[in-house]
């Protein structure tokens, strides 16, 4: 539904495979205080598009931590698993334009190019950008490996979408970034860092990419705030809105918690779980008095 009529509309959206942890906290109670100053709402979305990793019991563990934060939402809550029909649309919505084709390529296609040469371009999160195997396929075989039932990915092409970027009115293509004291400067967005980044995978029909720009348009979310290993992902959002006319929401990339080692606090690394504080006898008070929230400029209301 949107929510167009609400002026400062601000969402936290966890995924149920773990536990929270501090970060994802911080996030929390981050989103609920600018929503706060900006007298507007604060919306929960369950981004659960991976069946394989996410189960009922993290996602009941979400609400009983959030709670115990003190944070109130808006109901109904949004559960992307309920909603892959409109990440359907929305790359039918691009396939119609001609800016995306089917991969076949497995991982381990995509990750040999690092043997042949190590010094193989990477995208922002460190994997080997896609050298268009599959993008050069002619529409006869694509059609006909897709009739004998073969596997495919569907990715961007990102030169395509460059190109139709250009013939827009859009122009210069960024974004309003108020995180790490920018203070509501305008950033530019560099999509093509991103190579032919896979939209649908073989497994899942959504990925997080098409289904975050198309939730954050429906729900009508005008602040995205959340943490600053997302601030390169703004790019790839911003040229995808584009494509799809979609609103741009304004940004706030805040500062992650980090561990002794400087590593950020992940569920894959083990952070230990507010779950776990909580039965340790962490407070509430206590774990609010870890978070720096001067580091963050909590009026952030464009």
């Amino acid at each position: 539904m949107t929510r167009s009529l609400l002026p400062h509309v601000f969402r936290f959206a966890p995924s149920p495979n773990g536990y929270l942890h501090l970060g994802h906290a911080y996030s929390a109670l981050i989103n609920a205080r600018m929503a706060e100053v900006a007298g507007g709402t604060l919306l929960l979305r369950i981004e659960d598009i991976d069946a394989a990793r996410c189960r009922p019991e993290f996602e009941q563990a979400i609400y009983e931590d959030l709670r115990w934060l003190g944070l109130a939402w808006e109901e109904p809550v949004r559960r992307q698993s309920e909603h892959f029909d409109a990440y359907a649309g929305a790359l039918a919505c691009l396939d119609a334009q001609g800016l995306v084709y089917p991969c076949f390529c497995s991982r381990s296609d995509v990750g040999s190019v690092l043997a042949e040469r190590p010094d193989w371009p990477r995208d922002p999160d460190g994997s080997p950008l896609y050298r268009g195997t599959c993008k050069h396929l002619s529409v006869v075989e694509r059609k006909a490996r897709l009739a004998a039932g073969q596997p495919a990915a569907l990715r961007l092409d990102m030169d395509a979408a460059l190109a139709k970027l250009g013939e827009s009115p859009a122009g210069w293509l960024g974004w309003r970034e108020y995180g790490r004291g920018m203070g509501g400067c305008e950033t530019k967005a560099e999509p093509a860092l991103w190579g032919d980044v896979v939209l649908a995978r073989k497994d899942i029909s959504a990925s997080y990419h098409i289904a975050v720009v198309v939730d954050d348009a429906l729900q009508g979310v005008t602040h995205v705030v959340r943490g600053e290993d997302l601030l390169m992902a703004t790019g790839l959002h911003r040229l995808l809105q584009v494509l799809l006319d979609l609103p741009a929401p304004c940004y706030h990339h805040h500062a992650l918690l980090r561990d002794a080692a400087g590593r950020k606090l992940s569920k894959s690394l083990r952070a230990k779980s507010l779950r776990s504080l909580r039965q340790e006898g962490m407070t509430l008070e206590a774990v609010s008095a870890q978070f720096d929230f001067a580091q963050d400029d909590l009026v952030f209301v464009p």
